[in-house]
């Protein structure tokens, strides 16, 4: 989903449900792409790595549901 950075911006100031959780979202893909980085990853960065994308997955759908219902204001 493309997002017009001023109307991210805007939602970001207005609705601090939708920065807590695009911040961590950020984090969290942040940290994905650091364990993609590694040349050789043990069991337990794989896991947390599945772990990671599932809890973004979850958090980018909570992301685009506040962006729907706000351009729908």
């Amino acid at each position: 989903m493309e997002i017009d950075p001023e109307f991210l911006k805007k939602v970001m100031n207005d609705n601090s449900e939708f920065k807590v959780l695009y911040n961590q979202h950020s984090k969290l893909k942040s940290q994905v792409e650091e364990l993609n980085s590694l040349k050789f990853m043990t069991t337990e960065q794989e896991v947390e790595k599945k772990q990671h994308q599932k809890e973004k997955l979850l958090l980018k759908d909570q992301l685009e549901k506040i962006l729907k219902d706000y351009q729908n204001n």
